[in-house]
């Protein structure tokens, strides 16, 4: 047993002991610190509502992020995080490449947000704690995570894990998290002021073009033909009277 396998015990060993302490989180984060760079980082849990923040790092000048504002009020729903753990959530490390749409660069949600507050890549270990529920903690770079940084957080992880489920039963306030409309209902109440609202169908074109995925994704996630999906896209342009994917995005984030 090398130094270094003795120092990680002794620090898991003093997670456990601080696991019902205020800051087990910010503890957590300065042990994985030694192992690999991030910039930024945040610990939520997601479920079917507004996701719950339980920790998130803090900014220079200590005050909260409006940004991350914007993702709690709404901009969560193009999050290819959350949309996946939604779609299959499981155990886990996750890697932005895993789950990223195929279009996810070329996305508003991409231009306006990630790049200003993730900026290159992003890594999440996952608990899956019910059937619901995911509890997260994302670590987020301005460069690439290497290969290497990738295979020593998925080889320790397991432990990270572990301790993310003790954790929870010493979190407070979690179920006090409300409901939010969906984002069907935000795009619906901003449709039934034109004299077509948006169908169902069109709103699930809407959410994943939004979310980055390309034509064929989306004929793939809803099983349809991508002339299905071209016909659904137009129609919800027509009916929005926009013009394009921006001025879609545009209408989603006015109406968080």
């Amino acid at each position: 047993m090398e130094l270094q396998d003795i120092a990680w015990h002794q620090s898991v060993g003093q997670l456990i002991d601080s696991l019902d302490a205020p800051n087990f989180w910010v503890r957590l984060v300065r042990l994985l610190e030694h192992y690999l760079p991030f910039d930024s980082w945040v610990a939520l849990l997601f479920s079917a509502d507004r996701p719950v923040v339980l920790a998130e790092s803090p900014t220079s000048d200590g005050r909260p992020d409006p940004l991350f504002q914007d993702y709690i009020n709404g901009v969560y729903l193009l999050d290819p995080f959350y949309i996946a753990s939604r779609e299959n959530g499981q155990d886990g490390l996750v890697r932005l490449d895993d789950v990223a749409p195929e279009c996810f660069e070329q996305t508003d949600y991409y231009r306006l947000y990630f790049r200003l507050n993730v900026v290159a890549d992003e890594l999440q270990i996952n608990c899956q704690i019910d059937a619901d529920r995911t509890l997260c903690l994302s670590l987020g770079s301005q460069q690439r995570f290497t290969p290497a940084q990738v295979a020593l957080l998925s080889l320790i992880q397991p432990w990270i894990r572990g301790l993310m489920r003790q954790r929870l039963r010493f979190e407070e306030g979690l179920v006090a998290a409300s409901a939010v409309p969906t984002w069907q209902h935000r795009l619906e109440a901003t449709s039934q002021r034109s004299e077509m609202p948006l169908t169902s169908r069109e709103m699930d074109v809407a959410r994943l073009v939004l979310s980055g995925c390309s034509g064929k994704e989306i004929a793939r996630k809803l099983d349809i033909s991508i002339e299905t999906v071209k016909v659904h896209r137009k129609h919800i342009y027509t009916k929005l009277n926009i013009k394009s994917q921006s001025e879609l995005f545009a209408v989603f984030f006015k109406a968080n």
